[in-house]
Parts: structure tokens; C-alpha cells; sequence
């Protein structure tokens, strides 16, 4: 019966160490764990300055060329409405000189 107590004593005391050392790993690997979250957030909290230049020169670029393409299409209509005024201009003096010769018209 000694034996048997002894066995029991020997098992109990390697379960105790066995749960022991899960424990520790188990605490190992959250502090672990903890710090590689830590350092992810640290990487990519120093990275936020570099991505928000980066999305503002994008839109800035974009900005530029929504820019010069309204520039584009307002100087193509200017144009056009300038050669609409010098295809009417003949027109128009024939009008007012009328007018004025004749202003009963």
C-alpha cells in the first residue's frame, strides 16, 4: 500500500508540474503574443505620416488634372465663342449701321 501511495505522490506531483509548466508557457506566449501586437501597431502607427502623404499627393495629382482639363474645355469654349462673335461681327456692324441710317427700322 506504501508503493501504491508513493506512485499516487509521484503522479500527483508530476501533474502539479506539468500544469505548472503549461501555465508558464501559456503565460510566455500571451506576453509574446502581446509584444509582437505591440510592435505590429508601433510599425504601422510610424507608417500612418507615409500613407497619408501618399493619399495626398494622389489627390493632389488628381486635383491637378481635374484642374487642367476643366482649363482645357473652358479655353476650347472661349474659343469657340470668340470665333462665333467674329463670324457674327460683320452681321452686327451691318445691324447698327442700318439702325442707325434708318431708324425707323
Amino acid at each position: 500500500m506504501d508503493d501504491t501511495l508513493q506512485r499516487l505522490l509521484d503522479a500527483e506531483t508530476k501533474a502539479e508540474t506539468l500544469a505548472r509548466e503549461a501555465e508558464e508557457a501559456h503565460e510566455r506566449t500571451l506576453r509574446e503574443a502581446t509584444a509582437e501586437a505591440h510592435e505590429l501597431d508601433d510599425a504601422f502607427s510610424s507608417r500612418i505620416p507615409d500613407l497619408q502623404r501618399a493619399w495626398t499627393t494622389r489627390a493632389e495629382e488628381r486635383a491637378a488634372k481635374a484642374i487642367a482639363e476643366i482649363e482645357r474645355r473652358y479655353n476650347e469654349r472661349h474659343e469657340r465663342l470668340r470665333d462665333l462673335a467674329e463670324e457674327r461681327e460683320e452681321e452686327a456692324l451691318s445691324a447698327a449701321f442700318e439702325v442707325l441710317i434708318d431708324p425707323s427700322l
